[in-house]
């Protein structure tokens, strides 16, 4: 590991303590160091509308330490802004600062940004090098570089099924089938709290009525979204909270593109069956985790489960629960 990637490395460690309260915004950290290799501040992007990552690690610079400022550089996960949004731009505050080197780690694919923070900073004389673990930046904000570069939301496909795969059984007072135990239940309302929004046809929506949100997990719910081609729901008798309703056909594209119009960068589809295969035929998803129960229903399964034809990338057993995870 070169003295680059030992700052670097610091810098997405801190990245990584805004998972789940950063989105739309990306998770991004930063580190100063003095002439000497000392490290003189920090700080990471905490929350979505609150002070980026750069901003904070000037601000935690003490007193004593800021002169030490005009001979530093800045070790930052992901190209500063160059724009006003719900903050100023990070790229002013460098070069208002007198910090005279960034390294960064990866571009930002944000039409807003996508290199005018880089060329902003070149320009009043900083000192810029790229590409310093890009693979690693990238690969921690892999819902937001896709949602940009794609134009579309991350798409995260979701169910769980039968050892003999079915996702739904004979009703008993019309409840589904039950495959996830406490534990995997608990996980998947994790895994929906580091989504924007979580999606389901109408099929679903009708015949479970779910509330789509993350009550068996403290993070913030997803934005619900049901696909309703035919015109069948009314919103006023479904228990999720502000659904948005999609009503542009068979097309999986234009409405994902809807959502992304909306700033939804990534959406977790949790089903039905037909919904979740269209997402997989299309090819219009990048990661999916599939959820096996350890019984079989035999006569009494209804509902055949999704099928992705290829290995899963990772698989674990979890109370008794196989969990294969795939990316696309």
């Amino acid at each position: 590991m070169n003295i680059e990637e030992k700052y670097m490395r610091r810098a997405l460690e801190l990245a990584r303590h805004g998972l789940g309260n950063t989105s739309p915004n990306p998770m991004v950290g930063a580190v100063i160091v003095d002439h000497s290799g000392r490290i003189i501040g920090e700080g990471y992007h905490r929350r979505c509308g609150e002070g980026h990552a750069e901003v904070n690690a000037i601000a935690s610079v003490a007193d004593a330490d800021r002169g030490a400022l005009r001979d530093a550089t800045m070790y930052v996960t992901l190209e500063p802004c160059s724009h006003y949004g719900k903050t100023p731009p990070c790229a002013k505050l460098i070069i208002d600062t007198g910090i005279p080197r960034v390294v960064v780690g990866a571009g930002d694919p944000f039409k807003e940004v996508a290199g005018r923070g880089i060329r902003m900073m070149r320009e009043a004389g900083i000192e810029v090098a790229e590409g310093i673990m890009a693979a690693e930046s990238r690969a921690l904000n892999r819902r937001f570089m896709t949602a940009h570069e794609q134009q579309r939301p991350f798409v995260t496909l979701k169910w769980a099924r039968s050892t003999d795969g079915f996702m739904d059984s004979d009703r008993v007072d019309g409840q589904p089938a039950k495959f996830s135990t406490p534990l995997t239940a608990m996980l998947v309302h994790r895994l929906r709290s580091l989504h924007d929004a979580i999606l389901v046809g109408s099929g679903t929506a009708l015949a479970d009525n779910p509330r789509l949100d993350c009550r068996l997990w403290p993070g913030r719910s997803p934005r619900p979204v049901v696909i309703d081609r035919r015109g069948r729901l009314d919103e006023a008798s479904l228990r999720m909270s502000n659904p948005i309703i999609l009503t542009d056909g068979d097309d999986l594209e234009p409405n994902l593109k809807t959502l992304y119009s909306k700033g939804i960068t990534s959406v977790l589809v949790e089903g039905g069956a037909e919904l979740l295969q269209s997402f997989i035929n299309s090819g219009l998803w990048d990661a999916a985790r599939i959820e096996t129960a350890p019984f079989t229903l035999g006569s009494h399964g209804r509902v055949a489960a999704p099928q992705i034809v290829r290995h899963p990338d990772r698989t674990e057993t979890i109370g008794g629960n196989k969990i294969e995870y795939y990316n696309n």
